[in-house]
């Protein structure tokens, strides 16, 4: 439905625009014709006849518009034909039209002897019907190719979206898949109050990932407050052995980021140093603003490894894979994704995007 309004309001607008185009194209036409009679001092009753002859084209042109609509899907010859016989007759009519008003009004019902200086100045009014009808073509070409950029871009658009949930919901199968196997060892161990607990952890998190659209942007606070509740539901799991250090600045705080783009950071955090830990280890998340960009750290005090960046993200599963091409579908070229060590162990991910703020009422 809304679909259908978009086009009928397009509509509208082209209807309206042709309108305007016309009754200024004929009054600019009748201003040159008032301008050319001053350089041969006619009578004040010719600007009568000038009206009259803009009126006569502006009414000729009308039935041509709908004719070129129904031939507009003909094969350019034919098109071609009809255009040129068209214009000719409207020009025929047009000129017996204004001759027999000029006689009438300006030479007070003067008639010739021969029926065929009627007809007199018809090519030149063929050159002007022709002037409108190239000048019709090309606006509607003008449109047409508008229309398709416009489509071009819609398609674009929604291929982008349809790549950024993709990604987006990449990630859920596969912490969902975590989750539900933790659920499951620990009701095999007769845990169950934990498996409640994290089953209700688990259903808050999974509410957050549905109401927020993959392809929106939310504030950074809201994006640690999801971090959070997965952040529940490992503790659950290991309990005392992790620990999760968070400075964020007051400015970052505010700062727009792709949703749940942290998550699967934490994730790849807590699988390659704290599960490999006996008595667990620390994940840092900080996040500042430097000058025009936004940068965000997270960092761990796992056993951390040799091998070069690019490597580490093909070889780090889904999470840090995925995260990276949701920046590039996001930013282009305008971000950093950057894997290091942190000393004196542990991995260290740094994300630099452009800072946008979200509006504080």
């Amino acid at each position: 439905m809304p679909v259908i309004g978009r086009w009928k309001a397009l509509l509208d607008d082209r209807n309206r625009f042709f309108w305007v185009l016309q009754a200024a194209g004929w009054m600019g036409y009748a201003l040159v014709q008032y301008i050319g009679s001053l350089m041969h001092e006619m009578r004040d009753v010719y600007i009568l006849i000038i009206l009259l002859g803009a009126y006569a084209g502006f009414l000729l042109t009308v039935p041509l518009r709908y004719l070129y609509r129904r031939i507009w899907d003909s094969p350019p010859w034919l098109l071609v034909l009809i255009v040129l016989a068209a214009a000719y007759f409207s020009a025929s009519i047009w000129a017996v039209i204004d001759n027999a008003t000029y006689w009438e009004i300006y030479k007070f019902g003067f008639r010739p002897e021969n029926n065929w200086f009627y007809f007199k100045n018809t090519l030149a009014k063929f050159y002007i019907m022709l002037s409108w009808s190239g000048l019709y073509f090309g606006i509607k070409y003008y449109q047409m190719l508008q229309d398709e950029k416009q489509k071009a871009l819609m398609a674009t658009s929604m291929a982008h979206q349809a790549q950024l949930k993709m990604l987006r919901y990449q990630l859920n199968p596969h912490f969902l898949f975590n989750t539900l196997n933790a659920i499951s060892t620990l009701i095999l161990i007769k845990e169950n109050d934990l498996a409640n607990k994290m089953m209700s952890k688990l259903s808050s998190f999974l509410r957050f990932s549905l109401d927020n659209e993959p392809i929106k942007k939310i504030p950074l606070a809201r994006e640690i407050e999801a971090l959070m509740l997965y952040l529940d539901i490992e503790k659950v799991r290991f309990d005392e052995r992790l620990n999760v250090d968070i400075n964020i600045s007051d400015e970052a705080q505010h700062a727009l980021v792709p949703s749940l783009i942290l998550q699967p950071l934490i994730e790849n955090s807590i699988k390659y140093a704290i599960a490999k830990l006996e008595e667990g280890g620390e994940i840092s998340i900080q996040a500042e603003r430097q000058a025009d960009e936004l940068v965000v750290v997270v960092a761990d005090n796992g056993p951390g490894t040799e091998k070069p960046s690019q490597d580490l993200i093909r070889s780090g599963g889904v999470g840090l894979a995925n995260t990276r091409d949701r920046l590039q579908a996001l930013y282009g070229k305008s971000y950093s994704f950057t894997l290091s060590s942190n000393g004196p162990s542990g991995m260290r991910v740094e994300i630099r995007i452009p800072f946008e703020q979200v509006e504080v009422s």
